[in-house]
């Protein structure tokens, strides 16, 4: 079962943004960098760990397979495919975290609500003459 973590966050931030991922980054674009930006990076690498973390998977998977029989040297890219395995693990839980984190610390501004009460509306103010309107003797 795939970890959705990065499809979570990318359903996370497009709910606070109002938008598309995809129409998000095309924002981002020639903007100074910002907290739309960090999360848009933050999700990037998210979703690279989550790739990392299938390829070493399934190369693991390919390594340690029943019918293939492996020596001294085999037994050194399984070691390397696992310990690449548990880094993109790390990986993917410490950006889930933070991101996790980030994401919950922020909220959507709901825009005020227009006031119906009458006696609450602005009356309009009369303007004040001005020095050079101001009748002299």
């Amino acid at each position: 079962m795939p970890h959705l973590t990065s499809i979570e966050t990318a359903g996370r931030i497009e709910e606070l943004y109002g938008a598309a991922l995809a129409d998000l980054e095309a924002h981002t674009q020639g903007q100074p960098p910002g907290m739309l930006s960090a999360l848009l990076g933050m999700h990037q690498d998210l979703a690279f760990a989550e790739r990392s973390i299938t390829f070493h998977r399934d190369r693991l998977a390919q390594l340690v397979h029943p019918e293939r029989q492996f020596g001294t040297h085999e037994v050194s890219h399984i070691f390397d495919c696992v310990r690449r395995l548990a880094e993109a693990v790390a990986v993917r839980e410490t950006q889930s975290a933070t991101t996790q984190a980030v994401l919950q610390s922020l909220g959507r501004a709901v825009a005020p609500k227009p006031s119906t009460d009458s006696a609450t509306a602005a009356l309009p103010v009369p303007p004040v003459p001005t020095a050079s309107t101001v009748a002299t003797r």
